[in-house]
């Protein structure tokens, strides 16, 4: 298994609402919640397209899952081998720029909760 997020569910070929797939145990769930603003939803899709993007050269990154609903609640869940690489994704000079744009205008509030998984396990229907 690869430590590198190019293995685990980060193929722009596989459709955004297909799970990543599930990388063995011990890694790290990166889990961010928020609730937007109306303001820019245009320069906010394209920056979140281009970290998505940036966020695979990361090494240590796993893949990632997101999911929005109707009423403006977003969760995704970037997955990371280690904290380094959490770390290292975190001090990205465009990750940081779209943070502080994003408390300017984008989000209304947003939470990071970041925890080790310790089990995880996959279904799919054949």
């Amino acid at each position: 298994m690869s430590d590198h997020g190019k293995d685990h569910g980060t193929d722009p070929a596989v459709p955004a609402d297909v799970p990543t797939t599930v990388p063995e145990p011990p890694y790290y769930a990166v889990v961010f919640t928020s609730r937007r603003t109306d303001d820019d939803p245009d320069g906010y899709s394209g920056t979140a397209a281009r970290l998505s993007r940036l966020v695979r050269d990361v090494p240590g990154f796993l893949g990632e899952d997101s999911a929005h609903t109707p009423g403006g609640l977003a969760i995704s869940v970037a997955y990371f081998r280690d904290l380094a690489g959490i770390e290292r994704w975190r001090q990205h000079p465009e990750h940081l720029a779209a943070k502080r744009h994003g408390r300017e205008h984008w989000f209304e509030r947003y939470a990071i909760h970041i925890a080790r998984v310790e089990h995880s396990h996959a279904f799919q229907r054949s």
